[in-house]
């Protein structure tokens, strides 16, 4: 009856989770808890306005308070032996003895929701994003399993790449090591990056992958489907696939077409869920990348790269990431009827527990080009904070998140805000609007102000100390400003209450 009971209430119910719930019975509610449905933007750095690469997601959960904190882990040296286990199966692998610094974002409450580190920039400059949930179909899980009992999955997956690798393209390769070694719990997509490549690898089955690099004046969006289409296995540096991929669609007859060799056919769903929770997605954020194509917004064959109209900014990132059908009949917020405003799950959700975007910049020194733009209440109503990555520690406001309403963390601080805003929506939205906006122009001015101040200092650590104080400024004057639009708005809330009464009008 438990079972069931969840079953009906889940958003995305793949072939591969409902046989985690068959198999795994005394964890499948701590399972289903755990999903991640998240979306998903690569970018260039031809496509992008200043020549930057990025990748971006919104970390959703499956349920609306799923607590995280942001921190910085130091690097580690000469430490052999230690062991890294999941707390949601019986994964476990020793790590090697030296690390990077890296920063992450994860649970606070690990012991039962898992690690789940997230998202993060390391000290060699190499972001990676972990993970977005993606879907393999029935057929090919049914020769290629995946590994539920102790196979990697993302609870452990970002702790056990990031610290160790030094470019995006060696990302993919460790991470594909790894899952050769341990198989792969679950379906899942990571975002990889650096000063000059983007990748993207989607895990499909126990052991099976594909990465694709996204080209360097290109984009390409995801959300919680197999998204790579035609492969070029002759294209190396384009694309990296795990040991034996091709005989093993050969073997078990695997591939729908007669030409080709598309990942997203062979491997992929595409089902009525995903024509109404994923794929939409998709076809939002391309169409205001490219509002020149004429798609459908429940097209399976939506491109997965595309070159943009115009170059992309991190202000375009927020937007789409914060967006929910925005000037269409499928917006919640909208005009539309009820059976357009609730026909697609839209990008922003009160589940995402937090919004990045993880930035390389080429036109400052790599000393201080890596910054994070993080976002931990609903992107629709809260700023993107940016945090340089060449720190040493984060605001406690950040690092120390209870598990209850607080408003002297930053989490349950951006949460409360995004909660406001959306209780009187049509009353409040503009002011958030005008407040995000100052926040857009503040970072970019803060950004230009203390590049000029690092210019000065060697790439040593003063610069990372220097860097460290500028990110807790920056932390308090951002806090600061939404604390003054939260006393708005709950004043304005106050004169909208019904429980008033006007002798004039009412007598």
């Amino acid at each position: 009856m438990v079972a069931t009971t969840i079953l009906r209430n889940i958003d995305n119910v793949s072939p591969h989770l409902y046989r985690l719930i068959v198999i795994n019975r005394k964890k499948r509610v701590r399972i289903l808890k755990n999903l991640k449905a998240c979306t998903s933007i690569l970018v260039g750095k031809k496509a992008s306005l200043d020549g930057s690469t990025m990748i971006a997601r919104n970390d959703d959960t499956f349920l609306p308070l799923t607590p995280q904190r942001f921190f910085m882990a130091p690097a580690v040296h000469g430490k052999p032996g230690r062991i890294l286990k999941s707390w949601l199966n019986d994964f476990q692998a020793e790590l090697p003895a030296d690390s990077y610094r890296y920063n992450a974002v994860p649970n606070v409450d690990y012991k039962h929701k898992g690690y789940y580190d997230e998202s993060g920039i390391n000290e060699k400059n190499v972001a990676m994003s972990c993970t977005e949930s993606t879907y393999g179909n029935e057929r090919s899980l049914a020769f290629d399993p995946l590994n539920t009992k102790d196979g990697l999955d993302e609870d452990c997956m970002q702790t056990m790449v990031l610290p160790y690798i030094d470019s995006a393209r060696d990302g993919v390769r460790y991470l594909g090591q790894l899952i050769a070694k341990f198989g792969s719990a679950a379906g899942n997509s990571v975002l990889f990056s650096d000063h000059d490549e983007v990748w993207y690898m989607e895990i499909v089955t126990g052991h099976h992958w594909v990465a694709q690099r996204i080209p360097d004046d290109c984009y390409a969006v995801a959300a919680n489907e197999v998204a790579i289409q035609a492969v070029d296995f002759t294209k190396t540096d384009d694309f990296m696939w795990s040991d034996g991929i091709q005989d093993f669609v050969e073997q078990h007859h695997l591939n729908p077409d007669f030409d080709t060799w598309n990942f997203r056919h062979i491997f992929g769903t595409f089902d009525e869920k995903d024509r109404h929770y994923n794929t939409p997605r998709v076809w939002y954020i391309e169409s205001r990348l490219n509002p020149e194509l004429v798609q459908e917004p429940e097209s399976g064959e939506l491109p997965f790269i595309l070159k943009p109209a115009k170059k992309i900014s991190t202000d375009d990132i927020e937007y789409l990431l914060g967006s929910h059908y925005n000037e269409t009949p499928y917006d919640p917020f909208g005009h539309g009827s009820d059976a357009d405003r609730l026909r697609y799950r839209p990008v922003g959700l009160n589940r995402t527990q937090n919004s990045h975007i993880l930035q390389l910049r080429n036109d400052v020194p790599k000393a201080y080009a890596a910054i994070m733009h993080l976002c931990l209440g609903y992107p629709t109503f809260s700023p993107y904070v940016p945090f340089y990555t060449n720190a040493n520690d984060t605001a406690p406001t950040y690092s120390e998140t209870p598990m209850t309403h607080d408003y002297k963390s930053a989490y349950w601080l951006y949460k409360s805000l995004s909660f406001l805003v959306e209780s009187h929506y049509s009353k409040f939205v503009q002011k958030d609007r005008d407040y995000l906006k100052e926040g857009r122009r503040r970072k970019r001015e803060l950004i230009a102000q203390i590049d000029a101040q690092a210019a000065d200092l060697a790439p040593d650590a003063d610069l990372t100390e220097f860097l460290t104080r500028q990110n807790y400024a920056i932390v308090d004057e951002y806090e600061d400003h939404a604390k003054a639009l939260m006393s708005d708005l709950i004043m304005d809330g106050i004169n909208l209450s019904q429980l008033t009464f006007d002798m004039d009008k009412n007598l």
